[in-house]
C-alpha cells in the first residue's frame, strides 16, 4: 500500500497557520486529534525559544476555543486543544484516511504522512484543494513486506553470505565456500546471489529517493 509525505500550505486566516507564521521558528507537533462535525480536539507539543508567547497568542486566536497546557518545561510544552477551524483533520476525516500522527507543522505549512491506497490519496487531494489547502507531494512509496522481494532459496543464500563472512571487507567466505556451504553449483549461488543483490539494491534505492524501476 502507497505511503505518502505531503506538503500542504495551511489558509491564510486559519488560526494555527497565523500562529505559526507569526512564530516562524517554532515546531507544532500534533500528537493526537479527533474532528467532530465542525469542531476538533487535539493534542500538541510545541517547541520554541519563545515559549510564553506562543502559548499566550494561541489562547488568543479566533478559531481555538479552549487551551489547556498539560505540561510547559523550558523550551517546550505539551498543550490540548479545541479548534472550530480543524479544516486539516476535517480533510483527512473526510477522504477516509485513518490520522497519523505526528503532523509537523512550522511557519504557516503541514508536513503529512499518509499511508493510503492510491484512489484514498487522490479523494484527499480533491478535499485539501476544496477547504483551499495547495500541496506538495514529497514522495509516494509503495510498502513492500522485505518477505515478499526474495524467494525464500534466495533469503536463505543472502542470510547464510552474510553469516559467513561473504559481504565483509575483507571477505571471510569465497563465493565456491558459500556454494559448498548450501550444497548448491558455484554457478547456481553465483546467479542466484546476483538476483537477490539486484532486488535487494533496487528496492533500496527506489524507497530512498522515490526512483521505480518497475520497467526496466
Amino acid at each position: 500500500m502507497p505511503n505518502a509525505k505531503l506538503n500542504v500550505t495551511l489558509p491564510e486566516g486559519v488560526w494555527i497557520r497565523d500562529l505559526s507564521s507569526e512564530f516562524p521558528d517554532a515546531t507544532f507537533r500534533v500528537l493526537a486529534a479527533l474532528p467532530d462535525e465542525e469542531t476538533g480536539v487535539g493534542l500538541v507539543e510545541i517547541r520554541s525559544d519563545d515559549l510564553r508567547n506562543v502559548i499566550e497568542t494561541m489562547d488568543e486566536l479566533e478559531g481555538v476555543s479552549a487551551i489547556d497546557p498539560l505540561r510547559v518545561v523550558e523550551d517546550e510544552a505539551l498543550v490540548q486543544f479545541e479548534t472550530d477551524e480543524p479544516l486539516l483533520l476535517l480533510s483527512i476525516r473526510d477522504s477516509r484516511i485513518p490520522f497519523e500522527p505526528p503532523v509537523t507543522i512550522s511557519d504557516g505549512a503541514a508536513a503529512v504522512e499518509i499511508t493510503a491506497s492510491r484512489e484514498r490519496l487522490s479523494e484527499l487531494g480533491e478535499q485539501l484543494r476544496a477547504f483551499g489547502m495547495p500541496f506538495e507531494v514529497e514522495y509516494i512509496r509503495q510498502s513492500i513486506d522485505s518477505r515478499d522481494l526474495l524467494t525464500e532459496r534466495q533469503r536463505d543464500l543472502l542470510r547464510t553470505a552474510v553469516e559467513n563472512g561473504y559481504y565483509d571487507t575483507p571477505r571471510r567466505c569465497t563465493l565456491t565456500e558459500l556454494a559448498e556451504n548450501v550444497g548448491i553449483a558455484k554457478s547456481t549461488a553465483s546467479e542466484q546471489l546476483h538476483r537477490a543483490e539486484e532486488t535487494v539494491v533496487k528496492e533500496f534505492v527506489s524507497d530512498a529517493f522515490g526512483d521505480s524501476f518497475d520497467d526496466q
